[in-house]
């Protein structure tokens, strides 16, 4: 595994949100987050592996709304080292917390958030039933629930 190199993106492409759907699969949610936030690549050897949104939501905190890495590249580190890119950014730009959420059928993106330093704040029962339109199945169970977490920066 290498370093990634991040670059803050201005023009989002289809490439990017192609790979923004990997990890969720409503393109008009992605399209509403990506003009508000703030969008971090991580590249390798110049590809493409990773990419992160950051969108302010409340005072003096931002929200990890999507967090990807390319298929072919998982579990090799890439996505923590994009979730420390988020953090370093988030208190580079004077944020005190950081919250990211996921559903209830993401256990490795649960895993990694709790190594990375988040804490589970709550639940938000059957968010992906209501806000999607087809039903979600990740690793044999069905997405239904959304786990909010969040880091409180130092």
């Amino acid at each position: 595994m290498s370093s990634l190199r991040f670059e803050k993106i201005l023009q989002v492409t289809k490439n990017h949100i192609e790979l923004l759907k990997e990890a969720d699969p409503s393109e008009e949610v992605i399209s509403g987050y990506i003009e508000r936030g703030t969008c971090i690549a991580g590249r390798a050897d110049g590809e493409l592996v990773g990419f992160v949104v950051l969108l302010p939501t409340r005072p003096n905190t931002v929200e990890i709304v999507n967090i990807v890495v390319k298929k072919n590249m998982r579990n090799q580190g890439y996505g923590k080292q994009l979730v420390e890119e988020a953090l370093k950014l988030s208190k580079h730009y004077g944020y005190k917390s950081v919250e990211i959420a996921t559903g209830n059928s993401s256990i490795e993106q649960l895993a990694l958030y709790q190594k990375c330093g988040f804490r589970i704040t709550g639940i938000e029962i059957d968010h992906f039933v209501h806000n999607y339109e087809e039903e979600i199945y990740e690793n044999g169970i069905q997405c239904r629930d959304m786990i909010r977490l969040r880091q409180i920066l130092s």
